[in-house]
């Protein structure tokens, strides 16, 4: 069978469903590949480099669709593109059935099969053929870098000799693949980060990536946010008023929002309201990601760039994957890869489209003259919503005071006991030992008392940048020892060599360790 993938017609599309790495390992599956020519350019791939795969080019889309069994494409057909379909035919690419069901029903009618990469089910298995999160992990990671573009300022705090710059403040709403992407990205460049999402469950990934996550003060949030699949679903009017109640006062110290929140066959949510960007301060930058489902924020215009009254610019761009096509192209089309390699088991250049496959079935809208969507729920559960770990309670000042006075009371009172014991045992000691080794055994003690006090108390973390100071102690030590060598007591005697033997493994082994740390920034 053939396989082939014409050029995308979507204005500003720049992806291709098919790279010449992806073309070498489709045919190992015995299938024949060919693309239209030009397909791969604004991604990168030229014509010669689909040549050298292995890869047939045509001229004309006409060619492509009459020839090929099997077509590879990123954006929904057109409704001249259904038309070409035939029996037989299987089409693959993102189709958006619940917004396009007058042309699903046109594409079960040829008698062409068709599958919907937006309907990959999310199970463990299906994972290496989610183009869902291929390309929103793309999004997310150029929002940010669109945000910076338009933003203007550092994202880092720097101190510097003209003074101070703050760090810049991102909100990210909706901790989704695309939502972690921008926040990685955000932490990265240094900005302070903060997380929404409806999910409570996800607090603990955003909070591992160095972000804060913004928690409502709300009973229901962990049974209103989640379900099964991890996709969020439709907020209760109580919690959508309590979390625009935390996005207004949010608004006023937030530089830069990116917003993500979307819910499956659902218009996106309104979570950024007029008077929300109203609040915010000039030259704040929103990216709404939701724009092709109408968008998270009240002002967000689809495709376009806007500059509100107050200086507040908002970012409507539906085509963030396309922005970075070469990396987009070659993730979907890998995505296409795994999900052929699932089509055709035998390896034969065959496809066997079983419907009880829980992945094909899923993501398959049109097959045998029928619409196929809805799918049934898959015999293997999709990825759960975890429950939320229990809210310790946040301590009052005033209990936070108790606690440390009370822990100051019993710190103070072992040290005393141990003082007193100490001056006991001394004491005793002092009675039946000569005045002379009295003096020398002080000296010993204070010196023991002191080092502990000031080498313990550091934290351990800084015991190696201390390493200088830690030697300077341990010459101190050495040098009192080696007066200590002349007394005529041989236990004086005894107890001053093996001071000298264990300060100097101490200052010794700190220049090995100091030696080797210096090492590591050596340039080989």
């Amino acid at each position: 069978m053939k396989i082939g993938t014409p050029k995308e017609v979507e204005k500003g599309e720049a992806r291709v469903a098919m790279t010449p790495d992806s073309a070498r390992a489709l045919q190992k599956l015995g299938y024949e590949c060919m693309i239209q020519s030009g397909a791969g350019d604004a991604a990168g791939f030229a014509d010669s480099a689909y040549e050298e795969a292995g890869v047939t080019v045509v001229k004309t889309a006409d060619t492509l669709w009459k020839n090929a069994d099997i077509i590879a494409k990123v954006r929904p057909p057109r409704e001249t593109e259904v038309k070409k379909l035939t029996e037989g035919k299987l089409l693959i690419s993102f189709f958006w059935p619940a917004q396009n069901e007058e042309l699903m029903k046109q594409a079960a009618d040829s008698g062409a099969s068709v599958i919907a990469m937006d309907m990959v089910p999310r199970i463990s298995r299906a994972q290496k053929m989610d183009a869902l999160s291929s390309m929103a992990n793309i999004a997310g990671y150029r929002a940010v870098i669109e945000a910076g573009n338009n933003f203007g300022r550092f994202f880092t705090g720097q101190i510097t000799a003209a003074g101070k710059v703050p760090p810049a403040r991102v909100l990210v709403v909706g901790a989704g693949v695309a939502g972690l992407a921008a926040i990685g990205t955000s932490t990265s460049l240094g900005a302070v980060t903060y997380a929404f999402d409806v999910r409570p469950e996800v607090a603990e990934q955003v909070e591992s990536m160095g972000a804060e996550f913004v928690y409502l003060d709300f009973e229901e949030a962990a049974e209103d946010g989640a379900e099964s699949g991890g996709y969020a679903k439709p907020s209760s009017p109580e919690f959508r008023e309590a979390q625009l109640a935390k996005f207004r006062e949010l608004a006023p110290d937030i530089d830069i929002v990116i917003t993500t929140a979307l819910i499956p066959n659902r218009e996106a949510p309104e979570l950024w309201t007029e008077d929300m960007v109203k609040a915010m301060k000039p030259g704040s930058v929103i990216v709404d990601l939701a724009a092709e489902k109408g968008g998270n924020c009240k002002l967000t215009v689809m495709d376009e760039k806007i500059v509100t009254d107050n200086g507040v610019t908002i970012i409507g761009y539906t085509d963030f994957p396309s922005r970075m096509a070469t990396q987009s192209s070659t993730l979907y089309a890998t995505n296409i890869r795994h999900l052929m390699t699932d089509l055709t088991p035998e390896k034969d250049g065959q496809t066997n489209h079983n419907m009880e496959d829980d992945v094909i079935r899923g993501a398959t809208i049109a097959h045998a003259k029928e619409v196929t969507f809805p799918p049934p729920p898959p015999k293997v559960k999709a990825i759960a919503a975890q429950k939320p770990k229990p809210k310790v309670k946040e301590k009052t000042p005033e209990e936070k005071r108790a606690e440390e006075v009370a822990a100051f009371k019993a710190q103070t009172k072992s040290q005393v006991t141990l003082l007193t014991v100490g001056a006991v045992l001394i004491l005793a000691l002092g009675l039946i030992a000569p005045a002379s080794f009295m003096q020398h055994f002080i000296v010993f003690v204070l010196s023991i008392f002191v080092g502990f006090n000031v080498i313990w108390g550091v934290s351990h973390s800084l015991h190696t940048p201390l390493m200088a100071v830690t030697n300077a102690i341990s010459s101190i030590i050495i040098l009192g020892a080696l007066i200590q060598i002349g007394s005529s007591s041989f236990l004086v005697i005894l107890l001053a060599a093996i001071s000298v033997f264990m300060a100097g493994i101490n200052i010794f082994g700190g220049f090995l360790v100091t030696r080797r740390m210096l090492a590591m920034f050596q340039k080989s």
